[in-house]
């Protein structure tokens, strides 16, 4: 089974489905919500399967287009995961928003999500150079 990568907005029930597969509650909680901080994303990616059409993940950015983008989300149903669904979407945004000045994510602290990341060249903040860098977060 193969996938695509397409330039669309998912209707609500798609995304709820998604983000409810991969236990992403605090977004399904208030599934408008969800649908219009997707609708109002720089950039929503999503990878269908060709056969049926599918939804099996999707990517989304935050950016100004010039100075920063910010991966919101990247995710990808469980059972579709581990056939480079995650990577392609990802790749397919690392290539749109290669002109923006800096790229920043938040994940999980897992060694494995490390990996990926920086299987795509992307650093830890600790771990830039030449300047140290610190990130501050506040969730509510």
């Amino acid at each position: 089974m193969g996938f695509s990568i397409r330039d669309e907005c998912p209707g609500r029930a798609e995304l709820v489905a998604l983000y409810e597969s991969v236990g992403w509650s605090a977004y399904t909680a208030a599934p408008e919500r969800l649908e219009q901080a997707v609708a109002g994303s720089h950039l929503v990616l999503c990878a269908r399967d060709e056969d049926n059409g599918n939804l099996l993940g999707l990517a989304r950015t935050i950016s100004d287009g010039q100075t920063i983008a910010y991966l919101q989300d990247l995710l990808v149903a469980p059972g579709h995961q581990r056939r480079g669904i995650g990577g392609a979407l990802l790749d397919e945004v690392l290539d749109r928003t290669h002109e923006i000045r800096q790229f920043v994510l938040l994940t999980d602290a897992e060694p494995a999500q490390r990996a990926f990341y920086e299987s795509r060249r992307l650093v830890e903040t600790h771990d830039a150079r030449p300047n140290e860098l610190r990130a501050f977060v506040r969730l509510a």
